[in-house]
């Protein structure tokens, strides 16, 4: 496969992927504005949406370093309609569309419908669509049209190269986006934490942000805590979006991908692997205690240096 290929594959589903976690986050997030109070704290909750996404630089050139009022409205639109912000939804169906386009050929005909249609039906919003009720049927469109493309990915493409590039970008985004979650509230899992309303709400909102509320309570038949909700989103791997359960998947991925072109491994297949042996024999009590920030702010650092192995191994050298 050529490289230039791979990598519209790879960013087809990273893009993808990301606009639907941008999606789950803003639900939440609004759930958790509507019952914050007062209005500082309703701020920060937005602020917190902003670095879990990446995008807190170009944010901060807009609006500046204060609350004020409108914040909310100002949040939404960047993360939505902005063409401006990169990792905001519009350009993220935009950039999905665009490498999509450029390997319609390897695309099935279910994928490349999700996308274009995603698309045709997204230039036709306006403003209106985010404002008010209508923003939470908003992001539930975005979330589905996110899960009909994955869908129409298992379903229907040969697992080969093409399959591998795309789903290592979705896994890799997927598991990024975890970390960042949980890293953006990790003051509510620190060990001397008051278990209150507030510190509740908190990891309730990263679970909804994952969709693991109720694989929680199927999982753990209990009340939330901190230690089972950072260990459900690290280290369990029944859930396909915790980091244990994402890196065994780029692992595997990376391995049948090298098994495929000539068994040439490199350092992403190294990193890929050390970073899954971390997370399988690792343990929720050691992490929380080493401090959740340290262990997550590392998980991302790790995640853009292995997206950069990965990128200068296979892929044309584009990147984010």
């Amino acid at each position: 496969m050529l490289s230039r290929t791979a990598d519209s594959l790879f960013w087809l589903g990273r893009y993808s992927e990301r606009a639907g976690n941008v999606a789950r986050g803003l639900g939440a997030t609004l759930r958790m504005a509507l019952l914050a109070h007062p209005v500082s704290r309703a701020d920060s909750e937005w602020r917190a949406l902003i670095i879990a996404t990446g995008c807190e630089p170009g944010f901060r050139a807009l609006v500046g370093e204060t609350s004020q009022p409108g914040l909310q409205d100002e949040a939404v639109r960047w993360l939505t309609l902005d063409p401006a912000n990169p990792s905001g939804i519009a350009a993220c169906v935009e950039a999905a569309r665009r490498n999509g386009r450029t390997v319609r050929t390897a695309l099935t005909v279910d994928m490349w419908e999700a996308i274009n249609d995603t698309w045709i039906e997204f230039r036709r919003l306006d403003s209106s669509a985010i404002r008010g009720d209508r923003l939470p049927g908003f992001l539930d469109w975005v979330r589905s049209r996110t899960l009909l493309f994955n869908g129409a990915a298992a379903d229907t493409m040969l697992r080969d190269d093409a399959w591998r590039f795309c789903h290592l970008g979705t896994i890799l985004e997927r598991a990024d986006n975890t970390a960042r979650l949980l890293d953006v509230r990790h003051g509510a899992f620190a060990p001397d934490a008051a278990a209150d309303a507030a510190c509740y709400a908190q990891w309730q909102a990263v679970l909804r942000s994952v969709s693991a509320l109720r694989a929680f309570q199927h999982v753990y038949h209990a009340r939330l805590d901190p230690a089972r909700v950072a260990e459900l989103l690290i280290l369990r791997p029944e859930l396909p979006r915790s980091l244990l359960a994402c890196y065994r998947r780029v692992e595997s991925t990376l391995d049948v991908i090298a098994a495929a072109n000539g068994g040439q491994r490199g350092e992403c297949h190294r990193m890929a692997g050390a970073m899954h042996a971390r997370l399988r024999y690792g343990r929720i009590e050691s992490i929380l205690e080493g401090g959740l920030h340290d262990f997550l702010t590392g998980i991302i650092d790790q995640n853009i240096a292995l997206g950069q192995e990965i990128a200068q191994m296979y892929l044309s050298g584009r990147q984010m």
